[in-house]
């Protein structure tokens, strides 16, 4: 029998969930801020090495309590110095961690669940079908691990300035697991990450969106893709649900509840298909005066895939007809695709798919209020 079953894992509690776990124990709750200093500010996951804790709490804490982040199964590094892990999360499943270091930033993309019921027509992940939900410590236990892997050392400078949960899976459709992963992120005594550095994602799932702007306090990304009705609802099969109109209505709801400065719309360069000038036309008059910035990514190929990505010409001029017409836009630079770390290439290993994909029916049974 494995000894920690049914222990509880520290990294899936916020402050306040920990403080009453400490003071459940008969504690007093400041013990909840040292294990919060020891865990998040010195990396720490061995009780035994927490020396400013009583011999008899550490000794309690082995009994009902661990700390334990996912399994790195492999570890691949690209040319351009992008990292790639796929982490075991249980028996045959697993998920892809991305680290993009850059001159300043280094920006930790995670995963927030096994697989993805969004069914994206361009996205690797999406044809991987749905397993399941991550929970909380398993989010978490993603930057924990990651800030171990990149060799943080505590008292030092960050390694990991940005989080952004851009990875595996549909963020939203696990709210909430998502959101207390977010607090922990952002919380002064957990990763002390700005909120304008920890980025949540989402494909356009409104009614989460507009939970979030009340709940929460990060950055948010929306999936856009197409200008129109039409051509999304065949890219991003959720517009068949919530068509772009009400997905911009979220947005603006959530800058203006956020006090954000804007929102970031993603944009999948697809030859042929959205990359054209009258596309480009078309977000203009969706976009323009209203607080919102394209980030305009080349498609990364997957095996199987008909798509194609657009020329550097074509994604150029693009960009410029944007620019010209008052949207701010810029191009992603491709990081890691060389190792299948790029957007959109995610796989990680799913298993046993426990929904169907959201294009054959309009159903997401992945999703958590």
């Amino acid at each position: 029998m494995n000894a920690s079953a049914g222990k509880t894992n520290l990294l899936g509690l916020t402050r306040s969930e920990l403080e009453a776990f400490i003071t459940g124990m008969g504690e007093k709750p400041f013990r909840a801020r040292q294990l919060l200093r020891w865990l998040y500010k010195r990396n720490v996951s061995d009780f035994d090495q927490m020396t400013d804790l009583a011999k008899g709490f550490r000794e309690r804490l082995r009994e009902i309590a661990r700390i334990r982040t996912p399994e790195v199964r492999r570890l691949q590094v690209s040319a351009d110095g992008t990292r790639k892990w796929l982490l075991a999360m249980d028996g045959t499943q697993g998920i892809e961690m991305v680290f993009i270091p850059e001159p300043g930033r280094g920006t930790l993309c995670i995963s927030s669940q096994v697989g993805c019921a969004m069914d994206c027509s361009f996205c690797s992940t999406a044809q991987q079908g749905f397993n399941r939900n991550l929970s909380v410590a398993e989010i978490v236990g993603q930057v924990w691990l990651a800030n171990r892997e990149l060799g943080y050392q505590p008292g030092g400078d960050r390694v990991i300035t940005n989080v952004v949960f851009m990875g595996m899976g549909e963020p939203l459709a696990n709210y909430r697991n998502v959101v207390p992963a977010a607090e922990i992120l952002m919380d002064d005594l957990g990763f002390d990450i700005s909120r304008r550095r920890v980025t949540v994602s989402t494909s356009g799932l409104v009614p989460q969106m507009l939970k979030l702007a009340r709940e929460t306090n990060c950055a948010l990304a929306v999936s856009l893709h197409a200008p129109n009705d039409a051509l999304r609802d065949q890219l991003v099969p959720i517009n068949r649900r919530h068509p772009i109109a009400e997905l911009l209505e979220a947005c603006w709801t959530y800058v203006d509840r956020q006090n954000a400065r804007s929102i970031t719309f993603e944009y999948v360069m697809l030859e042929g298909i959205n990359d054209q000038p009258e596309h480009a036309f078309e977000l203009v008059q969706l976009l323009k005066g209203r607080p919102a910035k394209m980030n305009l990514i080349p498609f990364n190929p997957f095996p199987g895939t008909s798509y194609r990505r657009s020329s550097a010409a074509t994604i150029e001029r693009f960009r410029d007809i944007l620019n010209t017409h008052g949207v701010i836009a810029t191009t992603r630079r491709t990081r890691g695709d060389d190792i299948d770390a790029a957007c959109g290439q995610l796989v990680g290993r799913v298993h046993n798919r426990a929904t169907v994909r959201l294009g054959s029916k309009l159903a997401c049974l992945a999703v958590q209020p």
